[in-house]
């Protein structure tokens, strides 16, 4: 490695080595190859002059790219694809007059752009599906367990720990079909040509479109995908890629607010990410246990998001047919997001396999706010009881008032309870208010919503990926 010259942290401290494959040369290239071996199959079969000796020619130096030839020939020729043409006909001199035959760059750069996308949201999908599956455990583990919940920041009604995890599972999953949609109605672009006019395919096929359609259908099937875009100029509409950075924002987004959430829940000592053995949380404050993960997942995800607009805006400035402000752009905004997204969701896995509870201090915060939440029940209570329900209100108010003074200014402990129970107008001793404080009975639904939703809705998404459990996730 060198040292002195930048190296994206992408590469060397992010995202994993398998979506690093996917936007590597090797991929690229050998994916281009695979593109000129189909295209050289499929005009063989609709009769033209290619031997089965020029087609194993092709195959047998699929792989083994020789990157120092097309480079040397690149300066020659200032042209990426023409260089590994001549390359690759340099390793298959009997191949080599057949190359690229008919076709265009885009041919290779759209196509190979588009298999890009599918395998690396693939890839993306795959780990999303493995955090679903993080949480889904999560959340039924603490299906149960009463916590506060929160508007505005500020203690509301009860919830339950598991019930917040499918808030978090919930968002991720939409974004999974977001994405799994785009990849169901991803196409190649196909063999169109210059302008989209596939007028070179025209004089190969001496006129013959039906061949020309059949063609690109024998590619399109030898890459495995269902077919190829109706119409283009010469490449895919940018608008695809804006389609996929727009999902990739979307993952960013529900894995930003899982990561400001658990940062949060951390300050309030009630959940926190992994802490290992010999980690150190501060350089300065030896006690410190910083949410170094979830802070990242948060500064990556906002990237994301940013980078999302880039292919929109080029999506709306290709002129005509096409030009060619979008490839520079193309080159670090579709990489950089997916390798993003790729080290966000390393992380989201990382720190879901093995969150910490802190369940005693869950309960004391919920018990701190319990009694004010209680008194509707009290009031309620005391109404059956024969008590005027607005007399009621108005002496539980000013209970309420004067128990939060003495806690916010005076900083004792709540009082609440025993005020109430001391008023001649509350109908209810102490052992009787203090009956009405089981946690359990302020969640609601909670923990039949996680059950009805980690059934029918999580259960289809993890049947649809088997074999899950990543290998190392827990290297973060």
């Amino acid at each position: 490695m060198t040292h002195d010259s930048y190296v994206s942290p992408l590469s060397t401290r992010y995202a994993s080595r398998e979506m690093q494959h996917i936007f590597s040369d090797d991929f690229k290239f050998r994916t281009w190859r695979r593109l000129w071996i189909s295209l050289a199959k499929a005009e063989q079969k609709l009769g033209l002059d290619i031997t089965e000796e020029q087609i194993h020619e092709l195959e047998a130096h699929k792989d083994d790219i020789n990157y120092e030839v097309a480079q040397k020939r690149e300066k020659e020729v200032r042209h990426d694809v023409m260089s590994h043409v001549y390359a690759y006909g340099q390793q298959c001199p009997k191949a080599a007059g057949i190359i690229h035959l008919g076709a265009t760059s885009c041919y290779v750069g759209d196509n190979t752009d588009v298999v890009i996308l599918r395998e690396a949201s693939r890839l993306v999908l795959q780990k999303c599906a493995q955090v679903v599956k993080n949480l889904s455990d999560f959340a039924k583990k603490y299906k149960d367990m009463p916590c506060l919940g929160y508007t505005h920041l500020q203690p509301a009604q009860l919830t339950t720990v598991g019930k917040r995890a499918t808030l978090w599972i919930y968002e991720l999953s939409q974004d999974m079909e977001n994405l799994e949609f785009q990849i169901d109605r991803l196409r190649l672009l196909g063999s169109k040509g210059t302008t989209g006019t596939q007028a070179s395919f025209m004089d190969l096929f001496d006129g013959d479109q039906k061949k020309i359609a059949e063609m690109e259908a024998l590619i399109a099937e030898d890459m495995d995908f269902p077919g190829v875009v109706p119409v283009s100029g010469q490449t895919y509409s940018r608008k695809v890629d804006s389609y996929f950075l727009s999902c990739l924002s979307g993952i960013a987004q529900s894995a930003m607010k899982f990561g400001n959430d658990l940062r949060i829940l951390q300050s309030f000592e009630e959940m926190e990410e992994p802490f290992e053995q010999h980690q150190i949380g501060s350089s300065a404050m030896p006690y410190k246990r910083n949410p170094m993960r979830s802070e990242r997942i948060c500064a990556l995800a906002r990237f994301v998001i940013c980078d999302s607009l880039n292919p929109a805006f080029t999506a709306g400035t290709q002129w005509m047919e096409r030009t060619l402000d979008d490839s520079a752009n193309k080159r670090l905004s579709i990489s950089e997001a997916f390798l993003s997204v790729d080290a966000i969701l390393n992380i989201y896995m990382n720190v879901s396999a093995d969150l910490v509870v802190n369940d005693q201090v869950i309960r004391r915060r919920v018990m701190e706010k319990l009694p004010f939440m209680a008194t509707e029940n009290v009031m309620m209570e005391s109404v059956k009881r024969g008590g005027d329900r607005q007399a009621l209100h108005e002496a539980i108010r000013v209970h309420s008032h004067a128990a939060a003074k003495k806690v916010k200014q005076e900083g004792g402990q709540c009082d609440l309870i025993e005020r109430m129970a001391a008023d001649p107008a509350i109908p209810m001793n102490l052992k009787e208010i203090e009956a009405l404080l089981d946690p359990k009975a302020f969640v609601g639904r909670a923990p039949e919503q996680v059950t009805e939703f980690l059934h029918n809705t999580v259960k289809p998404i993890l049947d649809r990926y088997p074999g899950l459990e990543l290998e190392g996730i827990l290297e973060v």
